[in-house]
């Protein structure tokens, strides 16, 4: 499959996942793919995959999908098993955001990383960048008000308010590592 060809298949894939049943994932899908875009000068031919992964990254939230209640398992093991997607997307949905560390909080990590090899680190920075940059509702945001967003949504005591402020630094170091990638493609003569 080609790159553009895998953008065409994802799209109607996360959308028919996740549009009716979970409208705000979707606008927040949506809205992790349209950072991806932006990302386009310092990924090169990783673009599209990258923008295929983003609008995918949350489809393990879909009912239907829902297994293990943790996400980025049950997403890629439904987008290996079912859908037969690209291995790199497959990857990238399965470690999207630090998710190795809330798999070890809910005693999943080696399932995980057994499974599911990590994808290349600028790869998994730049997902990261993307999703930790836009708000529930797909808007622009920045990683600080993310995490804050998270943990009060969840509450600062629950598994995924204690994983997200284990994984911040993490979350702050790709946004910096991304941030850093993207000066420098700028300051190069085209």
């Amino acid at each position: 499959m080609s790159t553009k060809a895998l953008t065409d298949w994802a799209y109607p894939l996360a959308e028919s996942l996740l549009s009716e049943p979970l409208p705000r994932r979707w606008a927040h899908s949506q809205g992790v793919a349209e950072r991806a875009r932006v990302l386009g000068p310092i990924l090169g031919s990783d673009a599209d995959l990258l923008e295929a992964a983003a609008v995918l990254h949350d489809i393990g939230y879909a009912p239907d999908l829902a297994k293990t209640g943790f996400h980025p398992l049950d997403g890629a093991r439904y987008l290996r098993n079912v859908a037969h997607a690209d291995e790199r997307v497959v990857r990238l949905v399965a470690h999207h955001s630090c998710a190795w560390l809330e798999a070890e909080a809910r005693g999943l990590r080696d399932e995980l990383e057994e499974e599911f090899p990590r994808e290349e680190p600028h790869l998994s920075d730049a997902l990261c960048f993307c999703d930790m940059n836009t708000t529930p509702y797909g808007t622009p945001t920045n990683p600080v008000d993310r995490i804050n967003e998270i943990a009060g949504r969840y509450g600062p005591e629950s598994l995924i308010g204690t994983f997200i402020r284990r994984a911040e630094p993490e979350i702050l170091g790709c946004t910096v590592r991304v941030l850093e990638r993207l000066a420098t493609a700028k300051r190069q003569p085209t």
